[in-house]
């Protein structure tokens, strides 16, 4: 998501380098000795914050002694993170699912780079201001797109608790399997207490992501069966990483738009 807005922002002014591709779990991910190297070769460099990066945290602190480093939550008001208590660093990092918010990033790692390349800032504001209209459209869009799914039908289930940003800001109401980081694994007493809340609730359909391991949300699936209770499991959601470069869900827009489109789907 980070990499794909840093992209819109710079054009083919500067090199973007990923560290984390489609697929890759950030709350898990070590860096490795090629990723040390492209840091160290850097201009600037950006990242979530909030923990998400969580076992990258001392890597991306040792950089700050040599060059900028930034975290895109810092230009986001801390007034609008979502706390929780159930996760050790007690707030939520999935920040990019309100797209409103993810605005305000994108302004402030546009503001970063144009410090960093004045030269280029005149280019870097005009991407930016182009890319933040198609972020309002998404936003809208996104908004209308939820309402079309009956109130009490409107319940996101999915396999870690990356949604609640998506739910606070388009009236969805979301549960996760585990908690806000892979980190801390589910048990049974997890699984029993959501197969339980999909019977009373009647939910239809829940989601599994691309990211992260279904094997758990399928137990979910099992003890629902077992009752008697029907599931659908809905098309995989992306949750910390992007789709496939070169396609729409490689993109940030194109990720938040296929996601809407699989949970409208399943849950109309």
């Amino acid at each position: 998501m980070l990499g794909d807005m840093v992209q819109n922002i710079v054009g083919d002014k500067a090199a973007v380098v990923t560290l984390m591709g489609p697929g890759i779990d950030p709350h898990v991910y070590k860096a490795s000795p090629k990723d040390v190297k492209a840091l160290g070769k850097a201009d600037v460099i950006f990242y979530n914050g909030l923990h998400l990066e969580g076992k990258m945290a001392d890597v991306l602190r040792s950089f700050r002694l040599q060059k900028p480093v930034y975290a895109a939550i810092d230009g986001i008001d801390s007034g609008h993170y979502l706390a929780d208590p159930n996760f050790s660093e007690g707030v939520d990092p999935h920040i990019w699912f309100d797209v409103s918010l993810w605005k305000q990033a994108v302004a402030y790692i546009s503001k970063q780079l144009q410090a960093a390349d004045p030269t280029t800032a005149t280019c870097y504001q005009a991407n930016t201001a182009r890319y933040i209209q198609q972020l309002d459209q998404l936003h809208q869009a996104t908004q209308e797109a939820i309402q079309q799914i009956p109130k009490p039908q409107r319940v996101l289930i999915s396999a870690h608790d990356a949604f609640s940003y998506l739910g606070r800001a388009y009236d969805i109401e979301v549960r996760g399997l585990q908690g806000i980081s892979t980190v801390e694994e589910c048990g049974l007493r997890d699984i029993t207490n959501l197969v339980n809340f999909i019977i009373e609730r009647n939910i239809k359909a829940v989601f599994p992501e691309t990211s992260v391991p279904d094997k758990p949300l399928r137990a979910v699936l099992e003890g629902c069966k077992q009752r008697g209770h029907q599931v659908t499991l809905g098309e995989p959601l992306y949750s910390d990483a992007l789709g496939q470069a070169s396609t729409p869900e490689g993109t940030y827009i194109g990720m938040v738009e296929a996601n809407i489109k699989a949970i409208v789907n399943a849950l109309q």
